[in-house]
């Protein structure tokens, strides 16, 4: 009998466990990163103490919640990177990151707040990459000089200020702001005033 309930308490945690992630993403796709970790346990329908088992602090909570989204980014990244064409991975790259934004309220108002907050191992992984594709799309010349990886987060920040009625008008409207960006990225063509 002992083992029932064993087996019982384990999965109504993991159960707790999944509720609690899906109503973190929920709740900072309605109120943004800022969103009270008491409100996250409410629409879980747990207590504040049981979110607090699962996770030590809100930034380990949103962390987790959003641990696939970020490890999608670097894999994006790391895509953009194997590209042949340096040019080719580096549009490829911002506007795949750009779409995935615009996609995901959520995952937008997370990643927003990332610099101050908790530090990522995904994050950590595809800045490197992003710095490399950048200096690789210099060094063949389709880049400008000028450009840095700040750039690139400006452009994402952009992005998050598109409004449209739908998802897919968003990523419409988060291609078009790319298209613009790549046109002010590109290297001057020799003779070109």
């Amino acid at each position: 009998m002992a083992v029932e309930v064993g087996t019982s308490r384990r999965s109504d945690a993991r159960e707790n466990r999944a509720r609690i992630l899906a109503a973190a993403r929920l709740a900072v796709a309605a109120r943004g990163a800022g969103v009270p970790i008491r409100e996250i346990a409410r629409t879980a329908g747990v207590g504040l103490a049981t979110v607090y088992r699962h996770f030590p602090s809100k930034e380990a909570l949103l962390a987790e919640a959003f641990a696939d989204r970020m490890a999608a980014c670097s894999e994006i990244v790391a895509e953009g990177l194997a590209a042949p064409d340096p040019w080719h991975g580096f549009r490829r790259t911002v506007e795949r990151l750009l779409e995935m934004h615009a996609r995901d309220r959520a995952f937008r108002a997370y990643a927003a707040q990332l610099p101050r907050t908790v530090r990522s191992a995904d994050r950590d992984r595809a800045l490197p990459m992003l710095a490399e594709l950048i200096r690789r799309a210099k060094d063949a010349g389709a880049l400008r000089p000028d450009v840095v990886i700040d750039d690139v987060a400006l452009a994402i920040m952009a992005a998050d200020g598109i409004r449209a009625a739908t998802p897919d008008a968003r990523v419409a409207a988060a291609r078009r702001l790319a298209a613009l960006m790549f046109e002010s990225f590109r290297a001057p063509v020799p003779g070109s005033p």
